[in-house]
């Protein structure tokens, strides 16, 4: 069992958390439901799956919701890019999002690889 609150991967996961809902607070009300929603669910989802996988009994049980938290970034990743081009975001916010977002499938990526071969 891992202590998902020391694992860098969560911690940087809870703050794109943060900055997904602040930067959503700023789209249209008609997105209320739709992009901006779906940004936030995405977004938490990371932090989650890091968590639950995390209390589970295996390593491959661990690998399967690191899994699901790099499916929730891969997500996450194409909505950022819709919100751009629906001038929802700034560049400046949309390339540093991306960056956040591919530093953390990238990490998530290679300890979800470590831990498979212990």
């Amino acid at each position: 069992m891992h202590n998902f609150r020391k694992l860098d991967i969560w911690i940087d996961s809870v703050e794109l958390a943060d900055i997904v809902y602040s930067l959503t607070a700023a789209f249209p009300k008609s997105e209320i439901y739709g992009l901006s929603s779906q940004m936030q669910r995405a977004s938490v989802s990371v932090s989650s799956n890091i968590a639950e996988g995390s209390g589970r009994n295996s390593n491959m049980d661990f690998a399967h919701f690191l899994s699901i938290a790099l499916g929730s970034l891969f997500e996450l990743e194409t909505q950022v890019e819709i919100a751009h081009r629906r001038n929802y975001i700034t560049t400046e916010n949309y390339y540093s999002l991306l960056s956040h977002i591919e530093s953390l499938q990238k990490r998530i990526y290679n300890f979800r690889q470590h831990i498979l071969s212990d």
